[in-house]
């Protein structure tokens, strides 16, 4: 007798009322790059607050939760909007104001603490620190090698976010996702977090699964929940679906103040909801 596996699939809307505040969240993907870009803005839409964003390479993602004030702690790589539009001006501006409170590292640094969350561990090595400032901030500490092979190592603390979430090509009712391409960050984002919750471009049969099982990205066992929208990553990419909008991004980083309610009322979850008034 097979195991009994549960349906999973959830409004955007009811995927983000699982989040409270102050939560801290892993955010999949990479720059402008098959990141979970609606349930991000669904969570400005229900106003969180005191969220922690933990993330080797954000930017979009991180910046319109900053300029929405729903960001108290970052724990980030590189951040950046890519070269089109330089830096991500809003997270820029939280972190010099002290609106945020960073602790700053490499991506290196970030997945090696997500690694120790993952496998168990309460740190985990990292080579290419020496002569950083990073170990210092952060205080970091060194160990010798017990094999007397080498001198010492910096050793990472675990990170262990509140969530993980991802936006994959494709989910099964019971919640298997896939994504064609790279994962980015995503697969050890999702075995360091305590919960996993997906968002998917299209729902598809769990037979098309067992017929690529290298594909898929996370078992339906490790995900909470998912929600299924098309064009879940705008502005951004989602390979091989859609490419990056980059009107879009350029519109959003207009600074007057109806540029952000503009961009929101754009996106395609608020579409969504219109369609089904």
């Amino acid at each position: 007798m097979g195991i009994a596996r549960t349906a999973k699939i959830e409004s955007v809307a009811e995927l983000a009322a699982r989040i409270p505040d102050g939560a801290s969240l892993a955010l999949g993907g990479s720059f402008l790059h098959r990141g979970p870009f609606a349930l991000v803005r669904e969570l400005i839409r229900q106003q969180r607050r005191d969220l922690e964003i933990i993330k080797q390479s954000p930017g979009y993602d991180i910046d319109i939760l900053c300029r929405a004030g729903a960001v108290r702690r970052a724990r980030t790589g590189i951040v950046a909007m890519e070269g089109n539009f330089g830096l991500a001006p809003w997270y820029r501006r939280a972190i010099e104001n002290g609106d945020v409170e960073l602790e700053e590292h490499a991506c290196a640094t970030l997945t090696a603490g997500l690694r120790a969350s993952a496998f168990g561990v309460p740190f985990m090595p990292c080579g290419g620190i020496h002569g950083s400032a990073l170990a210092e901030l952060n205080g970091w500490q060194k160990l010798p090698d017990p094999y007397g092979n080498a001198g010492e190592t910096y050793v990472i603390p675990k990170i262990r976010p509140d969530f993980a979430i991802v936006l994959a090509n494709e989910v099964t009712e019971q919640g298997d996702a896939r994504v064609f391409g790279t994962s980015h960050w995503d697969r050890i984002m999702t075995r360091a977090a305590d919960r996993v919750l997906v968002v998917a471009e299209r729902q598809v049969a769990t037979d098309t699964f067992r017929e690529r099982p290298e594909l898929s990205l996370v078992p339906h066992f490790m995900v909470e929940a998912a929600a299924v929208l098309p064009n879940a990553g705008w502005p951004g990419s989602c390979w091989p679906d859609y490419e990056v909008d980059y009107p879009a991004v350029e519109a959003y980083l207009g600074r007057d103040e109806a540029a952000l309610a503009d961009h929101l009322a754009a996106a395609p979850e608020a579409r969504e909801e219109i369609a089904h008034v």
